[in-house]
């Protein structure tokens, strides 16, 4: 498998340069921790849960557990050594294994490095707390820099949308940024039914309350994959994000413009969290950003619209890694300057 995907690549592409990674060993982070092989009652029913999910990743895979000054952080690795790096931030609660729709056509092209959050449920570890939002983007810049990459680009959905888009204002090495309907990154939540419906949910017992939610951020809850759900249901119960939600604000214009990279943004078309004011004020301050809404999509546009996504993701990364080899963009994926 992994010399036929090559020769597409080079075939495709010519020679990919080395893809903004410096010695891609690892060696050092492929140790299980005992709180993975041993672990506690209270954690082995999400690992074994996470486990099945796994079976849906599709694609070869490597487990990292890379130590940092918070505890350890899990990274699930995919796709070729030689790939442009690209660094997958997910939702919250949602985990790394949220990804398993997207990750094998990602990874048919990029070095793909999916990191666990260590503040919610996942296969990262925490030891030392972290106490505002803005430790959260310190450790993610401490796990890149122990994975030793010259320049990545950061793929986030959701509330991890808003982590990459802080992230990018910071560190010099981000390329690129693509924002799946992020949260409170560009609007404040619009009122809905869907959102009061979400705020009604702890009359409910735990075990409706994942599929309740799922039913205010998806099209087709029945496209979601059900041992995904149990994983889901389980980290509901144990996620403890929310302290740092009131911390996540819409960025301001001024923080906006410093995120000069190129920028993807998509939104769907019945997202709970954005509308097309997401799409106007990113055109309007942000100095290079592409937008789309993506149609029939609620806020899982990595599952609502599958296909559609990973080609948007993987045209956009095509265009910043090989500027003059990419092919023209369609004409229903207009850049916003250009509506």
């Amino acid at each position: 498998m992994i010399p036929v995907l090559f020769l597409f690549l080079f075939s495709h592409y010519g020679n990919l340069e080395p893809g903004g990674i410096s010695g891609d060993d690892y060696s050092e982070f492929k140790a299980v921790p005992e709180y993975i092989s041993n672990p506690t009652p209270q954690r082995k029913p999400y690992f074994d849960a996470y486990d099945k999910t796994m079976e849906k990743w599709d694609v070869e895979f490597e487990d990292l557990y890379v130590e940092t000054s918070k505890g350890t952080a899990h990274v699930i690795v995919s796709g070729p050594k030689n790939g442009s790096a690209v660094v997958l931030m997910n939702g919250m609660a949602a985990s790394s294994t949220m990804w398993y729709p997207n990750v094998k056509a990602l990874a048919s092209e990029h070095r793909v490095f999916a990191i666990d959050l260590i503040i919610e449920p996942g296969k990262s570890y925490k030891t030392h707390d972290i106490k505002n939002i803005a430790g959260v983007n310190k450790w993610y810049q401490e796990v890149l820099e122990n994975l030793n990459l010259d320049s990545y680009h950061v793929i986030g959905t959701s509330r991890g949308g808003w982590l990459a888009a802080d992230l990018a204002r910071e560190d010099d090495k981000v390329k690129s940024v693509v924002l799946l309907s992020p949260v409170q990154t560009l609007i404040w939540l619009p009122p809905s039914t869907g959102l009061v419906k979400n705020m009604l949910n702890i009359f409910y017992p735990k075990e409706k309350r994942a599929i309740r939610t799922m039913e205010t951020l998806s099209k087709d809850v029945s496209k979601i994959d059900k041992d995904y759900i149990k994983q889901y249901q389980i980290a509901l119960q144990n996620d403890t994000l929310n302290k740092f939600m009131v911390q996540m604000q819409p960025f301001s214009p001024r923080k906006l413009r410093s995120i000069k990279m190129p920028v993807l943004l998509l939104v769907g078309d019945d997202d709970l969290f954005n509308t097309r004011r997401s799409l106007r004020k990113a055109e309007k301050y942000m100095p290079q950003v592409e937008g789309e809404v993506i149609s029939d999509s609620g806020h899982f546009l990595t599952i609502d619209q599958t296909e559609l996504v990973n080609e948007r993701m993987l045209e956009f990364l095509r265009k910043v890694d090989h500027p003059n080899e990419s092919s023209e963009m369609p004409e229903d994926m207009l850049s916003l300057t250009e509506r």
